[in-house]
C-alpha cells in the first residue's frame, strides 16, 4: 500500500512538473524569435534611412538624442573652461595693487637702514626719518596754502577731493571748450533782456592749469549772479590798472568768444603768428587791417586743437562771436581806421603770457620777501610734464630734500625770466643737441650760456641749481637733454596742442589708464 501510494505521487510530481517545463522553453522561443524580428526591423530600418539619405531626402529621416540621461551633470567643454579662466585672469589683474605686491615680494633696503647717525636726532633725542617727513609732504603737496604763527602749512587733501580733481583734470583734457567754459566759469551777468556767462581772470587759469580744485558749489551751469550795473564793485580781480584782460571790457571779465580768442593766442607761437601775419600782408607793409585780421583769427584758430573740436552751441549760448569789440578798439582805434602791426600783437602775446605767469606765481603765496619756495617752483615746472604720480612726487622730494636746510626762494623775476628762456625753447632745443653730438657734457655752465645766447637771458645760478635737481636722476651733474627738452615744451605749450578728439585706439588708452589709476580704490572697497 505504501509502495502505490509512493508511485501515484511520483507520476503527479512529474506531471505537475512537465508543463512547467514546456512553457519555459516555449517562453524562452518567443524571446528568441522577439530579438530576431527586433534585429531585423533595425536592420530594415537602417537600410531604409540609408536609402533615404541616397534618395537625397534627409526630412524624412528622424533621429533621437537624449540629453542629460538619467538626470546626469552635462559635461562642461574645455573651451569654456578657459574662457571662464580668462575672464577671472583679466578680473584680477585689473583690481591687483601690483606696486603693493611688488614691495611685498621684495622689500626695500636703504644702505643707512640700520644706525641712523647721531645728527639726524632731534632735539629731545629722538630720531626724525626723512621717509616720514617725505610721507606727510607727499599728503600735503596739493592741498591749500594756510598761515599758522608765521609758517606755512598745507591742508591734507582728502579722498573725494582728489578725485574731484582727478574728474576735472580729464574735463579739462578731453572736453569741448564749451563744456570747459560753462565748468569752470563762475560768472553771470544777468538783467531784464539778456544772461550772459563770464569767467574772472582765476577762472581762465583755473581752466587750463591742472591740479587746481573748482571752488564748492560751483561747477557745470552754476554761476554767481551779478547784476551788470554793479559787478564791477562787487568783484575784487586783484589785477593791475594796466591788465591784459582790461582790455577785453571794462570789468576785467572773459566771454566765451574771448575765451576761445586767448587760448588761441596761447597755443600759437611767435613764428607761426609771423608767418600767418605774412601770408594776409597783401601789400607787404607788415600792417594788416581788421578784415586782415579777422581772417588771420580764423586761420590760426582752425590749426588749434581747441579751434578744430569747438561747435556752436545755440542752446547754451556759447557760440563764437569773433573778436570782441574792445580789443578790435585796442587794436585797430575806436573807428577801426589804423593798421594793426604783428610787433604790436606780438606785444599783447607776451603781456597775456606775462599774466598767466603772474596768477601761476601768486597762487604759490609768496612769503614776505615776494619769494616762493623751489618745491613750489618745481611743481610750476612739472605741472603739465604727464608725470606718472609716483614719478612727479619723487622729483618733488628730491627738490624738498635737496633745498630743505638752506633754501633761499625764488623770486618773481628769476620765474618770468626762466618763462622767458622757454619761449624760445626749440631754439634751445637745437643749441643743445649740437652740444650733443659733439659729445660735450650738458652741466649748468652751459645751460647758461646756451640761454645767455638763444635768448638773451641771464638765468641765476640757483635756478639751474634747482633745474639740474629735478632732472638729474643720477646725481652726475649732467641734464638729461632728451627729458628736460619733452617736459619744458609741454610746459610752454600748457597742453593746449593736443587733440580733444579721442578716437578708437585713443579711448581705449583712456579706459586702460583710468582702470590703472584706480586700481587702489576697488583695493579700500
Amino acid at each position: 500500500m505504501s509502495v502505490l501510494r509512493f508511485l501515484v505521487t511520483r507520476q503527479a510530481l512529474a506531471a505537475l512538473s512537465r508543463p512547467a517545463s514546456i512553457n519555459l522553453l516555449q517562453n524562452r522561443a518567443q524571446i528568441a524569435l522577439a530579438s530576431t524580428l527586433a534585429s531585423s526591423s533595425r536592420t530594415n530600418s537602417c537600410l531604409k534611412a540609408a536609402t533615404t539619405i541616397a534618395d537625397g531626402n534627409p526630412c524624412q529621416m528622424q533621429i533621437r538624442g537624449h540629453k542629460r540621461f538619467g538626470h546626469q551633470q552635462e559635461k562642461t567643454p574645455q573651451v569654456t573652461k578657459y574662457f571662464h579662466g580668462l575672464l577671472l585672469g583679466l578680473f584680477v589683474i585689473s583690481v591687483l595693487d601690483w606696486g603693493k605686491v611688488k614691495r611685498l615680494l621684495m622689500p626695500k633696503v636703504d644702505a643707512d637702514s640700520g644706525q641712523r647717525p647721531s645728527s639726524a636726532a632731534g632735539v629731545n633725542g629722538e630720531e626724525t626719518s626723512d621717509s616720514e617727513s617725505d610721507d606727510s609732504e607727499e599728503h600735503e603737496s596739493s592741498g591749500g596754502l594756510h598761515l599758522h604763527e608765521g609758517k606755512k602749512f598745507r591742508e591734507k587733501v582728502g579722498f573725494r577731493e582728489r578725485k574731484i580733481i582727478e574728474y576735472e583734470n580729464r574735463i579739462r583734457q578731453f572736453s569741448t571748450p564749451d563744456k570747459i567754459f560753462r565748468y569752470f566759469a563762475t560768472v553771470r551777468l544777468q538783467d531784464a533782456t539778456q544772461t550772459i556767462v563770464c569767467m574772472t581772470p582765476e577762472d581762465f587759469l583755473r581752466s587750463i592749469y591742472p591740479g587746481i580744485k573748482q571752488p564748492d558749489g560751483l561747477g557745470l551751469d552754476q554761476y554767481r549772479r551779478y547784476d551788470p550795473k554793479s559787478v564791477g564793485e562787487q568783484l575784487n580781480l586783484h589785477l593791475e590798472k594796466n591788465s591784459i584782460f582790461y582790455k577785453l571790457g571794462s570789468y576785467g571779465l572773459i566771454t566765451f568768444s574771448d575765451y576761445i580768442f586767448l587760448l588761441t593766442v596761447l597755443s600759437i607761437s611767435r613764428r607761426h603768428f609771423e608767418i600767418a601775419f605774412r601770408m594776409f600782408d597783401l601789400n607787404g607793409d607788415g600792417d594788416v587791417d581788421c578784415e586782415e585780421f579777422e581772417m588771420v583769427a580764423t586761420l590760426v584758430r582752425s590749426q588749434t586743437s581747441m579751434g578744430t573740436r569747438h561747435r556752436d552751441h545755440a542752446n547754451t549760448g556759447n557760440t563764437f562771436k569773433g573778436v570782441n569789440s574792445a580789443l578790435i578798439t585796442y587794436f585797430f582805434g575806436p573807428n577801426m581806421d589804423e593798421k594793426l602791426t604783428i610787433e604790436k600783437f606780438l606785444d599783447f602775446q607776451e603781456q597775456l603770457q606775462r599774466e598767466i605767469l603772474s596768477l601761476e606765481f601768486e597762487r604759490k603765496e609768496p612769503n614776505d620777501d615776494g619769494n616762493i619756495t623751489e618745491a613750489d617752483f618745481a611743481e610750476l615746472l612739472l605741472a603739465y610734464a604727464g608725470y606718472p604720480l609716483k614719478k612727479k612726487q619723487k622729483k618733488l622730494k628730491r627738490v624738498k630734500r635737496r633745498f630743505r636746510d638752506h633754501g633761499t626762494g625764488i623770486s618773481k623775476q628769476d620765474y618770468l625770466d626762466f618763462f622767458h628762456f622757454l619761449n624760445n625753447i626749440n631754439d634751445v632745443d637745437t643749441a643743445l643737441t649740437f652740444y650733443f653730438i659733439a659729445g660735450a657734457s650738458i652741466d649748468q655752465q652751459t645751460l647758461q650760456h646756451v640761454a645767455k645766447t638763444v635768448a638773451l637771458v641771464n638765468l641765476s645760478d640757483h635756478v639751474v641749481d634747482v633745474v639740474f635737481t629735478i632732472f638729474d636722476e643720477n646725481n652726475d651733474n649732467q641734464l638729461s637733454n632728451k627729458e628736460f627738452i619733452s617736459v619744458m615744451k609741454n610746459r610752454v605749450q600748457r597742453g593746449l596742442e593736443k587733440p580733444k578728439d579721442t578716437g578708437f585706439l585713443k579711448m581705449m588708452r583712456s579706459v586702460f589708464k583710468c582702470a590703472k589709476e584706480t586700481k587702489p580704490v576697488l583695493l579700500d572697497i
